[in-house]
């Protein structure tokens, strides 16, 4: 390295991709890393949180593959491999199942998995109460300005800070682009957490069959869809609850509304009146459902401007659907983690890597956003080939995953390599 002094990296963010690329960067004696939290502790929203095998392989090659290994619930053999069992809700009956061989339906509560990673932390990396407002590119470095009237000096910054970040709008200003603000997309969800035994005095009551229960499942219908997966080494079942409004083809979220709030069950519950029992009766367990306005990004035209990137949420957030949207921001945080750890890396090749960054992720993370959206489409009967036929549901259900999965990382970060190989000065 030509510089005396070690890289300095500024992550502004602490959810699971922040502090993932922390982790992935902390290892490293050439770079020196701050991380930058807006609250006062680390803390995530929303319960279980699923990693497809492309995730789990990021989560490993961050360093993090012992603390997921110790909390991840996995599904009992002999149906381990199983992602999704796919069903009607009005009947529950078996349209199909997803395999993931040898990961399943690999799954954390989102607050017990940040707190294992946080731990993991060097002591005095984090700084907490910085909400990050602006970026300032001068003299080889990124300003970041703080609420506070603080600023940190960074080689690169690195902005994690979630859907409504504040960073990205300096990111497409410096693109000369117009600002992307979250929308509203027209679902919402509700969402609950229930005692697994409870659920199975419940199912059992009513005799319906306790494996739609024990194994990960997703029960369809027009506009609507519920997906269950276990979570706390399966002592608790989670619960997500879909709606979608297509009355409006732009609908707006008004503006000072929250976009969680308290539900009744009845309410819930008069969203799937038509239902069948076992959809029913599983959402009468949740005592205190929470209600969820579901919101994502348009597809960015750039992650990076100079010294500053974007990564998770931030870039490119997206509908739920395919489990998929945390384990973008893992391999966001992945792929940079292994650019940055070239001891050859100098404070000069920076904004050249965060344009190979965004040259190689943002079109794999844009075509997961848009097939997040189809996936809710085909989940709701409303996709133009599948339809509500039950044989073309099970058919294209059975394999629609496999490239986001599948997806070789390591020739992704080789290709990237390669580039700035290229670029370097000889």
């Amino acid at each position: 390295m030509s510089a005396a002094r070690p890289l300095r990296v500024g992550i502004v963010g602490g959810g699971i991709a922040g502090v993932g690329l922390a982790l992935g960067l902390c290892r490293h004696r050439h770079l020196d890393v701050t991380l930058f939290e807006s609250a006062r502790a680390f803390g995530e929203i929303g319960a279980g949180v699923s990693f497809g095998p492309n995730a789990v392989r990021a989560i490993a090659g961050l360093g993090m593959g012992e603390p997921y290994a110790d909390l991840a619930d996995r599904t009992p053999a002999p149906w381990q491999d199983v992602w999704f069992e796919w069903r009607r809700g009005e009947d529950a009956r078996l349209l199909g199942a997803t395999l993931a061989p040898g990961v399943g339906q690999s799954s954390v509560h989102r607050a017990d998995f940040l707190d294992a990673l946080a731990a993991r932390l060097p002591f005095g990396m984090t700084r907490f109460g910085k909400r990050a407002v602006g970026v300032e590119h001068a003299a080889g470095t990124a300003r970041v300005r703080f609420a506070d009237g603080s600023h940190y000096d960074g080689d690169v910054v690195i902005a994690a800070d979630g859907i409504k970040s504040a960073l990205r709008a300096e990111v497409l200003r410096g693109l000369a682009q117009a600002p992307a603000e979250p929308r509203f997309t027209g679902t919402c969800a509700y969402r609950g957490l229930i005692e697994r035994n409870r659920l199975h005095r419940a199912f059992d009551a009513r005799g319906i069959d306790p494996h739609l229960i024990d194994v990960p499942q997703m029960h369809l219908g027009l506009d609507a869809h519920i997906l269950t997966f276990p979570v706390k080494h399966g002592r608790l079942i989670n619960v997500v609850a879909f709606v979608s409004d297509r009355s409006d083809p732009a609908p707006q979220w008004p503006e000072r509304q929250p976009w969680v709030r308290e539900a009744s069950r009845r309410e819930m519950l008069e969203a799937y009146a038509d239902w069948g029992a076992a959809a029913r009766t599983l959402l009468e367990c949740i005592d205190a459902p929470t209600h969820w306005a579901l919101h994502d990004l348009a597809q960015l035209p750039g992650y990076a401007d100079g010294r500053l990137a974007l990564i998770g949420d931030a870039a490119h957030a997206m509908l739920p659907h395919q489990g998929a949207g945390a384990g973008q921001g893992l391999e966001d945080a992945w792929f940079l983690a292994r650019l940055l750890a070239d001891p050859a890396l100098d404070r000069e090749g920076i904004p050249e890597l965060l344009r190979v960054y965004d040259r190689i992720r943002r079109p794999r993370a844009c075509r997961v956003q848009q097939t997040s959206w189809e996936a809710g489409e085909l989940y709701e009967l409303r996709d133009p080939q599948a339809g509500d036929d039950d044989a073309r549901l099970g058919r294209t259900l059975e394999t629609r995953f496999d490239w986001i999965w599948n997806h070789d990382l390591d020739a992704d970060v080789a290709l990237a390599q390669r580039a700035l190989g290229a670029a370097a000065p000889a």
